[in-house]
């Protein structure tokens, strides 16, 4: 059975779906719905600085953010758990047990690759650059992310890569759709954040594309251990390396970008996304030999024959 047929392996009655997707994805949509409806006249990053000002401190604030996405991972573990009645390997991977050593290499690879385009960019032009590192503080921002952000990108990556790719793969009998329509949700579901609005909607292109990025990934791989490795090692940079005004979470990182407001050039946007992306994809390929493309990105999703798979609890 691959990746996306795991998800026979539970029950899947609609309701069931419908319950675990509005209580998991509850603060996605509650922020969606703000954006939309009532930020009018709401300047988030002047907000935020109001904020940052009545916190003990930056690391808090990081705490803060992130500890929802741990309560919601572990209701997204239930509900799969013990209303769908599935195991987490099986919303994991297609494989016996979660090869964590792939995740483990995803994860150096990213962290490697930003922090080679961080330096030549840092000494191409660093004038808007400050180096602001502080010892304790530094210390305990990288505590808070160890253990946080694996749990919030733990709940992005199992919640769209994972359960909903699946759950709207049975249904609706193909792989491109879900692969296209949970991409497009993680961007939009970004929409709320601070880069958006100093940036413009182009940063969406962004989103997207690191959605599909991921949704690649985990198809062509069977499993989410590669995009969670990635998922961690680009957010773990993106907290501890450089910080601004206008970044969707404060911190003390080493550096701080000091410029008023975010660049909108198009390039730094889409360079990652046409060139930096596909290299990955290439590197990816080739250590995991990657075959059969267009069947797994564009092929059927079938129901396997019933003595094929067994519902947990039977």
């Amino acid at each position: 059975m691959n990746y996306l047929q795991q998800a026979y392996k539970g029950e899947n009655e609609a309701w069931k779906v419908i319950l675990t997707v509005l209580v998991v994805s509850g603060l996605f949509i509650g922020n969606l719905i703000f954006f939309l409806f009532f930020s009018d006249g709401f300047d988030v990053v002047e907000e935020q600085k109001k904020l940052l000002r009545m916190i003990p401190s930056k690391n808090f604030w990081l705490a803060f953010n992130l500890m929802p996405f741990a309560f919601l991972l572990l209701f997204l573990f239930l509900f799969v758990k013990f209303l769908h009645k599935r195991s987490i390997v099986s919303l994991t991977t297609a494989r016996d047990k979660i090869d964590w050593r792939r995740a483990f290499f995803s994860f150096g690879l990213i962290v490697a690759i930003t922090l080679v385009l961080f330096a030549i960019s840092y000494f191409s032009d660093s004038s808007q650059l400050e180096l602001q590192i502080d010892p304790v503080k530094f210390s305990i921002l990288v505590i808070v992310s160890l253990i946080l952000f694996p749990l919030q990108i733990g709940l992005e990556e199992y919640l769209f890569r994972g359960y909903l790719m699946q759950q709207i793969a049975i249904v609706v009998k193909n792989r491109w759709f879900p692969l296209i329509i949970t991409s497009v949700l993680f961007g939009v579901l970004h929409a709320a954040n601070p880069e958006v609005k100093e940036m413009g909607p182009v940063i969406m292109m962004f989103y997207i594309g690191t959605g599909l990025l991921l949704g690649i990934m985990t198809l062509m791989d069977d499993g989410l251990e590669l995009a969670l490795g990635f998922h961690f090692g680009n957010n773990l940079m993106a907290a501890l390396l450089v910080t601004s005004d206008w970044s969707a979470i404060q911190t003390d990182a080493i550096f701080k970008n000091t410029a008023e407001q975010a660049t909108n050039h198009i390039s730094e946007i889409l360079i990652p996304v046409l060139v930096v992306y596909p290299i990955i994809l290439f590197i990816l390929s080739k250590k995991y030999r990657w075959k059969h493309w267009k069947t797994k990105l564009l092929g059927t999703v079938e129901e396997p024959p019933k003595e094929d798979y067994k519902i947990i609890g039977e």
